[in-house]
């Protein structure tokens, strides 16, 4: 799929929504990254860019990226270190063969939301959103 098909195709007001409507919910932080590289091992970028967007700054590390790389057809979801220690594998594994099924369908936009909404339950459930909670991390979908 060419980049530009595939952005034209995404909508970056539904995505912003959803994540603004997720992180309602909790003190997690999620954010979208359309990465414009090829992204072979896309863990790996995501990783790479989780670091690079200083996402392990928030304060409970409980982050969450979800980065796609339409030029080599993939995607990742990369969580922090307190994520990741409540989610396990499995439960990655869940949500990227949902989004998968999203993609290959051509739905981009319904399998990022998914992503963000799925994350979202996940960080709502063992990381609530507190009165005095702020949101560290912009919500609008980030492009590399």
């Amino acid at each position: 799929m060419k980049t530009r098909h595939f952005l034209k195709q995404v909508e970056h007001d539904r995505i912003v929504s959803a994540i603004a409507a997720v992180e309602r919910k909790t003190s997690g932080e999620l954010r979208v990254l359309i990465y414009h590289k090829p992204a072979e091992n896309a863990v790996a970028v995501a990783e790479e860019q989780f670091a690079r967007l200083k996402m392990h700054h928030t304060p409970h590390r409980n982050a969450v990226l979800l980065l796609v790389s339409p030029l080599s057809h993939t995607f990742a979801i990369y969580g922090d270190k307190a994520v990741h220690e409540k989610c396990g594998e499995n439960f990655w594994r869940e949500v990227t063969a949902a989004m998968e099924a999203f993609f290959r369908r051509g739905e981009f936009t319904d399998g990022i939301i998914h992503g963000i909404e799925r994350a979202g339950q996940l960080l709502a459930e063992h990381f609530p959103r507190s009165p005095d909670d702020r949101n560290s991390l912009p919500d609008s979908v980030v492009e590399r």
